[in-house]
């Protein structure tokens, strides 16, 4: 063979193999999404199932047992916080007023 023919043949395997590497691709990855889809429709009908199975009066017991969890605020601890909220929204009273007075008598000046 010549050096031509030997190039030709070495191109010819060299498509046919990416044509066959191409399809190899395409069928796993067509597997994998067909894969995906089933997990997913698996998950789905599972979590219905959890809810459908779960009576409601549970929700109840739940609710009960978080609240003994709960670390409720000493009295101490209420009336202070009951104080800078006090503070707080009294402080934000004044910034609106000042700033609305402000605001105002900018606008008396120019119009």
């Amino acid at each position: 063979m010549s050096k031509k023919e030997e190039k030709n043949t070495k191109l010819e395997e060299t498509k046919t193999n990416t044509k066959t590497d191409e399809k190899k691709t395409k069928t796993k990855v067509e597997s994998t999404k067909t894969k995906e889809k089933s997990k997913k429709n698996i998950s789905k009908k599972k979590t219905t199932k959890k809810k459908e199975t779960k009576p409601k009066k549970h929700f109840f017991k739940e609710v009960k047992s978080e609240l003994k969890k709960v670390r409720w605020p000493l009295k101490k601890e209420m009336v202070t916080y009951s104080i800078a909220t006090i503070v707080f929204i009294i402080i934000l009273g004044l910034f609106f007023v000042a700033t609305d007075l402000i605001i105002a008598g900018i606008r008396m000046v120019f119009i």
